[in-house]
């Protein structure tokens, strides 16, 4: 294994392997990390302070499909539709956040208050790197690890948080196991109850409306049968460039609040919020906050699968019933 602190110079690991499985590299500059797969590129972790959060973008499948959406780079809205509806700046390809922490707005973004029109003027708390822990790629897969300062508009440390990442591929797919832990390391930490979160993908144009095809754990289909509700996974499918291919979120047995409820959104959101149960169940009487105490911590696990072609309902429940199986 190899790890190393943020501030070391670009560098390239390889590892190979036999079978069906690709091989990885990671390509490291001081405010990204590039992950290729099988000789090409397949996503990259970008975690700039000039950003709010951090994210990966884009996503590929194996025979480079995009299936998520190409903006914003960096903060660069350049070539996006600002009147559009859904165009929602701050939902970035993939990543962690939540818009209620203590208060404070994590999902949503500083930067593009001035292009939203239906932001509730709640304070904007902004994620720091502190360290990138782990970047290795040994034999059939690659993994990152790195932690983050979660803080007030003021610099004030609300909490800390690591995300890691493995992935792993074929030549059908490409797989991702995401972890998100955040830690209560200056007091008490609230999650409030809120749809806005929690793991989000954002998916390409020709993935949303009318060409939506969301199919969740349960066998419904479409957003009003999935938004809001409990599954163990939600997946969308279509064709990308005239190529059919699907993306697949599964929430883990061990994740916060399994199964979780889903902000499944036609136009293309793709996201797993266990917190946001009034609005999800229309009952004003629930409330699905979560106090981390000072000193815990609170984990999220999901897997995500990148496909070509299409996978149907009992292959992606076959899947999820050896993921399960193994987390």
């Amino acid at each position: 294994m190899i790890q190393f602190a943020s501030a070391l110079l670009p560098f390239v690991l390889y590892a190979s392997f036999a079978s069906d499985a690709v091989s990885f590299e990671l390509k490291r500059t001081p405010n990204r990390i590039d992950i290729i797969a099988g000789g090409r590129p397949f996503t990259t972790y970008y975690f700039s302070a000039g950003t709010s959060k951090p994210y990966l973008m884009p996503l590929q499948t194996p025979s480079g499909v995009v299936v998520t959406r190409d903006f914003p780079v960096g903060n660069d809205v350049a070539g996006a539709d600002t009147k559009d509806p859904s165009f929602e700046p701050h939902q970035r390809p993939l990543y962690f956040a939540h818009g209620n922490v203590d208060g404070l707005d994590y999902w949503s973004e500083e930067v593009f208050d001035h292009l939203m029109t239906d932001h509730g003027h709640q304070a904007y708390g902004h994620m720091v790197l502190k360290e990138v822990e782990q970047a290795d790629a040994t034999r059939n897969r690659a993994t990152v690890r790195a932690r983050f300062r979660l803080l007030d508009p003021c610099g004030r440390q609300v909490a800390e948080e690591t995300q890691s990442f493995t992935f792993h591929g074929d030549d059908r797919t490409r797989t991702i196991d995401c972890e998100f832990i955040v830690f209560a390391t200056n007091g008490p930490v609230v999650f409030g109850d809120i749809k806005e979160g929690t793991f989000g993908i954002r998916l390409n144009r020709e993935l949303s409306a009318p060409n939506d095809h969301i199919l969740n754990s349960l066998g419904n289909r479409g957003e009003p049968a999935i938004w809001g509700k409990r599954a163990d996974w939600v997946s969308y499918s279509g064709t990308v460039g005239g190529k059919p291919v699907g993306v697949a979120i599964f929430d883990s047995p061990l994740s916060f609040r399994h199964p979780t409820y889903w902000m499944a959104r036609a136009y293309g959101l793709f996201a797993a919020n266990p917190f946001g149960l009034r609005k999800f169940t229309g009952d004003n009487n629930q409330d699905g906050s979560w106090t981390v105490p000072e000193g815990r911590s609170l984990r999220f696990r999901y897997h995500v699968v990148i496909y070509d072609r299409e996978l149907t309902p009992s292959e992606l429940a076959e899947m999820y019933k050896r993921y399960a199986a193994e987390n």
